[in-house]
């Protein structure tokens, strides 16, 4: 093999292609391996990570670059322009008589000129409505950013949630799987003595499988919610995740009372801020158009050297004027564009209005879910309590054989519709209490 390559001549580059080829290997194993290493998540980690990598807000900026690049374009249209211009004519030794006197034939030579012209807006009112209107954009941008922003870190606060409530529904089953298996157990062995009968032991065991069937559920549930925040957060799919904060801190640190105290206020609000914008916007689009009515002026200055000179040229160099551009006749179709942009304004201030009261509404409704889902938390979460209780003391009343194994199955499957229906209520909380503040914007 080494003596082909060196007769083909690549032997010398051997040693170069082994070290790209390990270059390439430990490339492709490095992200895997960075991204299996595990990433503990605080909430407040959780939002920063997604502020710094969600796709979603990092176009939401670059919009809001974009926005910038288009007004520095719209400022750069009105100031100095400067062109150069360089031409070649051949005449192909054509001539022009001035006449029929002998000696006034004039032969056309090939002609090369060099031109440079510099132009100023003098005035121009569309240049100053295109300048406002790109203005507002830019703002309209950044209230975009804004609301993105929002939407994200509420969708960031949920997911987290949804995460730990399903980790500890999976917890809770793991638990009740555990101690039903005891129980299980146990009644084997009372089954085996005479103590109880086998339809006991039966309906025991389907309450198991039961009980392993919805942890099965939950496991997925705990994934499909790790790779929800994965997708907010902006980490690969194979990423490991370890969230730090428990569900109670989250609860304990949550001001709900707080949040239906906080007044409201339209400016506030980036969807409102938004349609404002737009609002202006569409009003500036009535001035832009009715600024095509009045003139244009523009100044200029134009040098000229000529490389190859005519055999008859009295063309000055230096030229200085001003071009005046006023429109006299289009028939109507610049009012026609005038009626048109005050349409689109009167749609966006139809727009804006109803925004006005279907925010209003939004908060009576987010105000009335967020009170509702606190009684419902704490009227679920003694509900929950007083099930465990019972179902501790039909357990203890089972294996003194004072209670049936149906019995028994009834207070287990109560408590644990009870724990779901608490989490449920927890979640729920948590939601709407995620919702007020984003419509407060004091997410």
């Amino acid at each position: 093999m080494t003596d082909k390559l060196q007769r083909s001549g690549w032997l010398p580059y051997t040693g170069l292609l082994q070290c790209c080829i390990v270059l390439c290997i430990v490339f492709a194993i490095a992200p895997k391996s960075y991204a299996q290493a595990p990433v503990q998540l605080s909430l407040d980690s959780a939002k920063q990570c997604a502020l710094d990598y969600n796709k979603t807000i990092a176009n939401a900026d670059l919009s809001v670059d974009d926005a910038r690049a288009r007004l520095r374009e719209t400022v750069a249209q009105g100031l100095p322009q400067i062109h150069a211009t360089v031409d070649y004519s051949n005449f192909f030794g054509s001539s022009a008589s001035l006449g029929n006197f002998p000696g006034m034939r004039i032969t056309f030579n090939p002609t090369s000129n060099l031109g440079l012209t510099v132009s100023q807006l003098v005035f121009s009112a569309g240049w100053i409505v295109g300048i406002q209107s790109a203005k507002l954009y830019r703002e309209m941008m950044k209230a975009g950013r804004e609301n993105t922003r929002a939407t994200i870190l509420a969708q960031v606060t949920e997911a987290y949630t949804l995460c730990l409530v399903s980790e500890r529904i999976r917890q809770g089953l793991t638990e009740n799987l555990e101690n039903m298996q005891t129980v299980l157990d146990q009644t084997k062995v009372m089954v085996d003595v005479g103590m109880a009968e086998e339809l006991d032991y039966d309906q025991l065991a389907v309450q198991v499988g039961t009980i392993g069937d919805a942890l099965k559920a939950a496991e997925r549930q705990v994934e499909i919610s790790l790779n929800m925040l994965r997708l907010l957060i902006g980490v690969p799919a194979e990423q490991i995740i370890t969230l730090t904060d428990g569900i109670e801190t989250l609860v304990a640190h949550a001001d709900f009372r707080g949040s239906l105290d906080r007044p409201f206020s339209l400016e506030a609000n980036p969807e409102y801020r938004m349609m404002a914008l737009q609002t202006d916007i569409a009003r500036r689009a009535v001035r832009l158009e009715q600024s095509t009515l009045l003139p244009t002026i523009t100044g200029f200055y134009s040098y000229t050297e000529k490389l190859l000179k005519p055999e008859f040229d009295i063309t000055p160099k230096h030229v200085i004027g001003l071009n005046l551009s006023l429109p006299l006749f289009t028939s109507g179709l610049r009012l026609h564009r005038i009626e048109q942009a005050q349409l689109n304004t009167q749609i966006a201030e139809n727009k804006m209005e109803l925004l006005t009261r279907e925010l209003a509404i939004r908060e009576k409704q987010l105000r009335y879910n967020l009170s509702n889902a606190i009684d419902q938390y704490e009227n679920r979460r003694t509900n929950m309590e007083v099930a465990k209780k019972v179902f501790m003391h039909m357990n203890n009343k089972y294996q003194q054989g004072m209670v049936s194994s149906l019995d028994l199955t009834t207070a287990h499957n109560t408590s644990i519709q009870a724990e779901n229906n608490f989490y449920n209520a927890l979640l729920q909380l948590i939601q709407s209490q995620v919702a007020l503040d984003r419509l407060l914007n004091t997410l």
